[in-house]
């Protein structure tokens, strides 16, 4: 399940929010959130929050991972994330249909993953 959301602004957030997308995957959901910098830059926010549920019953807690992309380095590492996910793809070919690539050529395998954001 996604959602995307527009925000103006998150109350006690460190930078302004200008879009935002979660991306729910079982016990971890993805942020990926457009923030304006002091310098009015725009950049991209990726937040993993990981629920943490601990076996002796106490309180539920999220851990957090962040990584900042600025729009200078978004080519490169799209290019990057392509290619690993290319590999990760082609060792896992008839482990499961979720992971399996049609053809070498990429024809009809969605392996590619694209980012367009306009500034």
């Amino acid at each position: 399940m996604e959602d995307s959301i527009r925000k103006a602004h998150v109350e006690g957030g460190d930078k302004e929010i200008l879009y935002s997308k979660a991306i729910k995957a079982g016990k971890r959901i993805y942020y990926l959130d457009v923030k304006k910098n002091l310098k009015d830059d725009l950049f991209l926010a990726v937040t993993e929050s990981k629920k943490i549920q601990p076996k002796d019953g106490t309180q539920v807690s999220f851990e957090k991972h962040k990584i900042f992309l600025y729009k200078e380095d978004f080519d490169k590492f799209m290019d990057g994330l392509n290619d690993v996910i290319h590999y990760i793809k082609r060792c896992n070919e008839g482990k499961g249909p979720d992971v399996q690539l049609e053809n070498e050529e990429g024809d009809n395998a969605s392996d590619e993953i694209k980012l367009d954001i306009e500034f």
